[in-house]
């Protein structure tokens, strides 16, 4: 820059604070936009229709007097295998109000739900 005068120089200087301020703009919004989309995506992953699916088979074991630890084991190996998620659920049917308790977790959502009949 020894060679060009002072108004080059300036032209120089300005272009590239220019460029630098364009870049930082379009890095902030990039990061907007990756935020908002995994915001969004968040809510749409989140598996409804899965624990809807989950709760009525649970709620069909409670019926089964015999074989619950059976029935139990069913339901966690099926929605591993299938859903990809953690089932467990507990059943303290023996105490007074009856408690069952369900846990759900498929590494994006975890979703925990207790129950008490009378």
């Amino acid at each position: 820059m020894a060679r060009l005068n002072d108004d080059a120089q300036w032209i120089v200087l300005m272009g590239f604070i220019v460029s630098f301020s364009f870049f930082f703009l379009a890095l902030v919004i990039n990061q907007s936009t990756v935020v908002g989309q995994t915001t969004a995506e968040s809510v749409i992953e989140f598996p409804k229709n899965d624990i809807r699916d989950v709760r009525e088979a649970i709620g069909k074991s409670m019926k089964v007097s015999s074989g619950f630890e059976d029935v139990r084991s069913d339901i966690r190996i099926i929605s591993m295998n299938r859903k990809s998620a953690v089932v467990n659920y507990t059943n303290s049917s023996a105490t007074s109000p009856a408690t069952i308790w369900i846990h759900y977790n498929n590494g994006v959502t975890e979703y925990n739900e207790t129950w008490t009949k009378f």
